[in-house]
């Protein structure tokens, strides 16, 4: 099966320069990109690995996973200051 990317870059490209630009400049920004970026990578883990946690589990991270990634996006759209 082909697990889907879920990578800051891979959701949005068109914003990889201001991804990079925040990550270095905003502190909140980075630790929120730092959180998706792990969590991001436990759920491939995991998927990759057959889901060895309970559905309620993975579904929570994943819902956690969307609620970060809605952080991050909000960060992006914003005008720059």
């Amino acid at each position: 099966m082909q697990l889907e990317h879920h990578d800051l870059h891979h959701e949005f490209p068109e914003h990889t320069d201001r991804i990079h630009l925040l990550k270095v400049s905003d502190a909140h920004f980075g630790k929120l990109f730092s959180e998706y970026d792990s969590l991001d990578h436990e759920v491939r883990k995991l998927e990759e690995d057959g889901s060895p946690v309970a559905d309620t589990k993975m579904d929570a991270m994943k819902l956690d996973r969307v609620r970060l990634k809605d952080l991050l996006y909000a960060y992006l759209i914003a005008p720059a200051v």
